[in-house]
């Protein structure tokens, strides 16, 4: 049986721009909760949100913005955000999300190529000053004519702004689903950042789907700690409650574990969204078992592979018994597959699910043909959540979609007979020592059983005999005694093969991350080589 799937065609796509979306919800469940920012204390049913919204989409008309205009916003999580999220929907603007963690050079860059006329900004968050940061590069960037600080009297004026109901109804009825709504720049580890295109279609139906596997109603609660800036935030959290009518929950402007689970508790979250790391990071505070944790009953692990240990934890101590496990990337809205709340714990700790309602998943070989199952490839997806293309970028998008319409992610997966999906890595990880192929999230999960190991991440360092060796990095416990080459190869010995075995082992603090929450191996990997240089 070949590497193919394809997935439910139940219930239909949503056929709807986000704004019409959110008012048929707010319809439906005008006096229920939709938003509540934890560290201000403010919330708003989703009447009174959706109102909000339409006040800044009034502005926006106001102000001379048209369909197509690409507004950009630069800012932490916030309540603002979120609202500016569904105002330049409701208008037709694409909205041009802006990596809270840019600098100068980064923002120029996204600013021009994207050709934003409008910026939304935050005054600060950590160590960037975005106000400064914009008056630096605004004489670089001949299209930005627009720069509102959320927070100051501009804003105050946007968000106090009357609705014209007329006005609005008038953009609207001009707005298709198929419109591109939304830019947002890969987290690309080398090279300029690329800017997916995501239309209405894309990112609306990709959070009902995410939001209907995980059994989603109006009664739910969801905690989102992950970057509205990324499609983890914005997609699989914000869009998946307001197409459900739930509570969108904000528990801080950036990650922070302690302001997380007091969110679950004080708001009664029934689901919790994060990377592995993150779920570490909550399980290992010191008083994790004072927090009330027991109206949780799902939530989404994505980013990396989840340890067995940890997920058992997340289940048990978390009472997250439907937690899912969520693949995809953002050139595809970004979920493709995704574990489901009856799947078995093997399922959720050694794949990635299977193929979401109405999707399509390959794995092919370098030619481009579907391999046998249980054999690896590269997996491809297709379907209503593939990208519009890299915003004025024809190459590089030609280069990652195919003719016929197969969106190539780079990863290495491996297909069950029954459709369920693991990644073993991605294509440019692999390390290919003497000839041989091998795949680090193998090595890093069997690492996982080290009693003194947090976390571990593998990548191959150029070697004269060999082409490439392995090197791990690692996380150990709190007053563990550190693993050395010798006791690391001792561990490993006859129960993985021995060239498997890292024959480089350094121990880190804190790995080097995306904004999202990926660690970035091209760094760790650059590190070793300097180690190793200067040894």
């Amino acid at each position: 049986m070949l590497s193919h799937d394809v997935g439910a065609t139940s219930p239909p796509l949503l056929d709807e721009t986000i704004g019409d979306n959110l008012a048929r919800t707010t319809e439906a469940f005008g006096d229920r909760e939709a938003l509540v920012e934890c560290a201000t204390g403010r919330r708003w049913t989703y009447r009174e949100f959706h109102e909000a919204t339409r006040r800044i989409a009034t502005a926006l008309i106001e102000r001379g913005t048209k369909p197509g205009d690409r507004i950009g916003i630069w800012s932490p999580n916030s309540a603002e955000w979120t609202m500016i999220q569904y105002a330049t929907a409701q208008v037709g603007a694409i909205l041009v999300n802006i990596n809270p963690a840019y600098r100068v050079d980064e923002l120029e860059y996204a600013l021009n190529k994207a050709s934003m006329c409008t910026v939304f900004a935050a005054p600060e968050f950590k160590s960037s000053d975005y106000v400064a940061m914009l008056g630096n590069v605004r004489g670089r960037c001949p299209a930005l004519s627009d720069v509102i600080i959320i927070g100051w009297e501009p804003w105050q004026e946007i968000a106090d702004t009357a609705v014209d109901s007329d006005a609005l109804a008038r953009v609207q009825a001009e707005l298709k689903p198929g419109d591109p709504i939304n830019i947002q720049y890969t987290s690309g580890t080398t090279g300029f950042p690329k800017g997916a295109t995501l239309t209405h279609t894309n990112i609306l139906n990709n959070g009902y789907f995410v939001g209907e596997l995980l059994e989603y109603t109006e009664q739910d609660r969801v905690c989102i700690p992950v970057p509205f800036y990324h499609c983890f935030g914005m997609v699989m959290g914000n869009l998946a409650c307001t197409t459900h009518g739930a509570a969108m929950v904000i528990p801080a402007p950036g990650f922070d574990p302690e302001a997380s689970l007091k969110a679950v508790a004080a708001q009664r979250c029934t689901s919790l969204y994060g990377v592995p790391t993150m779920f570490i990071a909550e399980l290992g505070l010191p008083d994790f078992d004072s927090f009330d944790l027991s109206t949780l009953r799902t939530g989404i692990m994505a980013g990396s592979t989840c340890p067995e240990q940890v997920m058992r934890n997340v289940i048990d101590r978390m009472h997250m018994s439907g937690v899912a496990i969520c693949y995809g990337m953002t050139e595809t809205s970004p979920v493709s597959t995704q574990t489901l709340p009856s799947d078995s714990l093997t399922r959720r700790v050694t794949t990635v699910g299977r193929v979401g309602p109405h999707l399509e998943v390959q794995v092919v070989d370098e030619n481009g043909a579907q391999v046998e199952r249980g054999t690896p490839g590269e997996l491809c997806t297709r379907g209503y959540s593939v990208m519009l293309g890299y915003w004025d970028d024809p190459d590089k998008t030609d280069e990652a979609i195919d003719a016929d319409g197969w969106m190539h992610t780079g990863d290495i997966g491996v297909m069950d007979d029954d459709g369920y999906l693991a990644i073993t890595g991605r294509i440019k990880d692999m390390v290919i020592r003497g000839g041989e192929n091998i795949y680090p999230r193998e090595i890093e999960e069997f690492l996982y059983s080290h009693p003194d190991i947090v976390d571990a991440q593998v990548v191959g360092v150029t070697d004269e005999k060999y082409g490439e060796e392995l090197m791990v990095w690692l996380r150990v416990k709190e007053g563990a005694e550190v693993p050395t080459p010798e006791s690391l190869r001792a561990f490993c010995a006859g129960r993985i093969a021995h060239n498997k075995i890292p024959r480089y082992v350094q121990v880190i603090d804190e790995f080097p991350m995306t904004v999202t929450g990926k660690v970035r191996k091209v760094e760790l990997r650059e590190r070793g080589e300097e180690l190793l240089g200067d040894s």
